[in-house]
């Protein structure tokens, strides 16, 4: 019989997978797990943490959402000591982060303050930042507001596409797991206060955000296009009439007196920005425009 201190995990995607793997490995006394069924209409690139749960003999629940007064009764009837959300989707209610005496705890994926909210990874590669990472923190009713438990950084180099920093992100959250672990069933987890003075926020990501405005510097749209590439929906242009989704690009000198947005050369396709020009290295085209 595990004595350990009763675990109810929260997760989804990569981190949530990596986290839960952690947990796992380290013989945590998990009693259920809550997650999503998989949206056909999205591109699941990631891990399955139903399908991890499930092999390691965990009860797997996916409901339409911890606000439903339904789900509060169950989790509370799990008897929670530690809750911890790695990458869940939804916010979990007050009253759920109050049922465990050790704490709550999530994952996110930068280095707060800075980049709170969603998109977190892609927002800070859209604005050229050079390094990201995670951060375990206490929950609290504030998204992204609690005191900090432990943070890894993480690099993003030039070449680096959202899911390559993601899969970054994703090893920096297994091992505050791994390292924090005993300290918060311990009840002795760190609470670093955030300097709310430096937070910066950003919300999610719709597909037609990816639309590219010519006008910025070539440096920045191509971030853009590397910040949305495969897996994400991608950064887009319209030429005669084609919509043209850009999947790689790279900046390059412009030619004086262009327009932005005007295209310089066919093959390869290189076209003006605001500040120099962008080579478009891999394309699609579509008529849906």
């Amino acid at each position: 019989m595990n004595d350990r201190p009763v675990v109810v995990v929260f997760a989804y995607s990569e981190v949530g997978y990596r986290c839960l793997k952690a947990l796992t490995g380290s013989g945590a006394n998990i009693r259920a797990v809550f997650t999503y069924e998989d949206n056909p209409d999205e591109n699941t690139w990631f891990s399955s943490v139903k399908a991890l749960a499930l092999d390691n003999g965990i009860e797997v629940y996916t409901t339409d959402g911890v606000k439903d007064p339904g789900s509060f009764e169950l989790i509370k009837s799990l008897e929670p000591e530690i809750i911890f959300s790695f990458y869940y989707r939804d916010i979990i209610p007050k009253g759920i982060l109050e049922l465990p005496r050790l704490g709550a705890f999530n994952m996110h994926g930068s280095l707060l303050p800075r980049y709170r909210g969603r998109a977190c990874v892609n927002w800070a590669i859209i604005h050229g930042e050079a390094e990201t990472g995670a951060t375990l923190h206490w929950m609290t009713a504030r998204p992204d507001e609690g005191d900090i438990v432990d943070q890894e950084r993480v690099p993003i180099t030039e070449a680096d596409t959202a899911k390559d920093v993601m899969l970054k992100v994703a090893g920096a959250a297994e091992q505050l797991v791994m390292r924090n672990l005993d300290l918060i069933e311990a009840g002795k987890a760190r609470r670093i206060p955030q300097d709310h003075s430096r937070a910066t926020y950003f919300g999610g990501r719709k597909p037609e955000d990816g639309k590219i405005d010519w006008s910025a510097p070539a440096r920045d749209i191509c971030n853009l296009v590397r910040a949305v590439t495969r897996p994400y929906p991608g950064a887009f242009t319209f030429i005669d009439g084609e919509k043209i989704l850009i999947w790689k690009a790279s900046p390059l000198a412009g030619v004086p007196g262009a327009a932005p947005g005007s295209v310089l050369s066919r093959d390869p396709l290189v076209i003006a920005a605001g500040e120099g020009a962008v080579r478009v290295e891999e394309k699609s085209v579509t008529r849906d425009a």
